[in-house]
């Protein structure tokens, strides 16, 4: 009884909540896979403006020409203004959520050699190997395997480079070079913890978001 009672509780309002979160996501995505919103809230503390949870998972996601294979998202104490008439729904509070990427090298090469980020892998080539240009970037035994070249000659260096995360930034380091550089995140994200595993990247990472 406490179940069906909780399930008539979850009801409508939280269906056209979801409904609406996944349209938001959709629309500032160019492309999303999967997408699932799951919103942990009573009818009633919608009325009254709260959400105390809402789980986001999707894959396949391009984002600003940013490409995840994974994402998984967990947004708590969310305060949120939800209009009935319009379906409008304006957060109030800046949330703070909790999320989860995961790349394959194919998505993270394809990011650093796009027209809008291969800014980043350049700065890589050239603060850590000294070379012009990012050529090609493979995941091998936990590391980034980095193939750079100088523009006019067409030698080409390949460098095995370390990404960690420290305080919140991303950083990588080449121990033969003994350098290390900080890659570029927006303020606002906190990098908790970033690691390689079975070819892929997994990022755990906090951020406020503004809407």
């Amino acid at each position: 009884e406490m179940i069906d009672k909780w399930i008539k509780e979850k009801g409508i309002l939280t269906k056209l909540l979801e409904k609406g979160i996944k349209f938001l996501v959709t629309k500032e995505c160019k492309k999303i896979r999967n997408l699932k919103i799951d919103i942990i809230s009573t009818s009633t503390q919608i009325f009254k403006g709260v959400i105390p949870k809402i789980n986001i998972s999707a894959e396949d996601i391009n984002y600003r020409d940013l490409f995840f294979d994974e994402l998984q998202i967990e947004a708590d104490n969310l305060k949120i203004n939800f209009k009935l008439t319009t379906k409008e729904l304006k957060f109030i509070n800046d949330p703070l959520i909790k999320f989860k990427i995961s790349l394959t090298q194919s998505s993270f090469r394809t990011i650093l050699l796009s027209k809008n980020w291969h800014w980043i892998g350049d700065k890589i080539s050239k603060e850590i190997l000294n070379q012009e240009k990012l050529i090609d970037i493979k995941i091998k035994n936990g590391q980034l395997l980095i193939k750079t070249s100088k523009d006019d000659i067409n030698i080409t260096k390949e460098q095995h480079i370390n990404i960690t995360a420290e305080k919140g930034k991303v950083y990588l380091n080449n121990e033969a070079y003994n350098k290390i550089i900080e890659i570029p995140v927006e303020d606002k994200i906190y990098i908790k913890k970033i690691y390689i595993e079975n070819k892929l990247i997994n990022i755990f990472a906090s951020s406020s978001i503004s809407f």
